[in-house]
């Protein structure tokens, strides 16, 4: 007799996979090479038309001890849930996953995407259970959201439980 393995709900699965699947048309339409800025405003017009919500360049303060002491940007917010990052170089540098981690701590948002438009489309799934930032709400000024960058998989709390795929997936 064969055994049914549940797999375990992703959280917010149904967006991200609405958001990777954005990610393959976009790369498969423009392929490799342009700078990152055509890719964020190809990818949020996708989005748009798949019926999404798109905050774009969202400023987030980040505080030290009760004071802001930068702003960082968000490439993309989607539906006030998911947070994307998008990077087109021909390597992935590595601190790339610290700045998305950061910026789901500072937040206090559960996931993000990093998407890598290389010579092969790539995209990371990251998720953060840390809740030490107030979360960003819809609606809510960006001045009292909290946000800062960088992300690697030593990082407390940090999960890549997804991390392939080439442009024909």
């Amino acid at each position: 007799m064969q055994s049914l393995r549940m797999r375990p709900r992703l959280l917010e699965e149904n967006l991200t996979r609405s958001v990777i699947g954005a990610f393959f048309e976009v790369y498969n339409t423009l392929g490799f090479g342009f700078l990152e800025q055509v890719y964020v405003q190809s990818l949020a017009r996708e989005m748009v038309l798949r019926g999404h919500q798109i905050a774009r360049e969202v400023q987030v303060p980040v505080t030290y001890k009760g004071a802001v002491v930068a702003l960082q940007r968000i490439d993309l917010l989607v539906d006030g849930r998911v947070i994307v990052e998008i990077k087109s170089t021909s390597e992935l540098h590595k601190a790339a996953p610290r700045q998305l981690y950061n910026y789901l701590r500072a937040t206090g948002l559960e996931v993000g995407l990093l998407l890598h438009f290389g010579p092969s489309a790539r995209f990371y799934r990251m998720i953060s259970t840390s809740s030490k930032m107030t979360p960003l709400e819809s609606g809510k000024s960006v001045e009292s959201v909290h946000r800062q960058s960088d992300s690697d998989s030593d990082a407390p709390g940090a999960t890549h439980p997804m991390s392939n795929t080439s442009a024909e997936q």
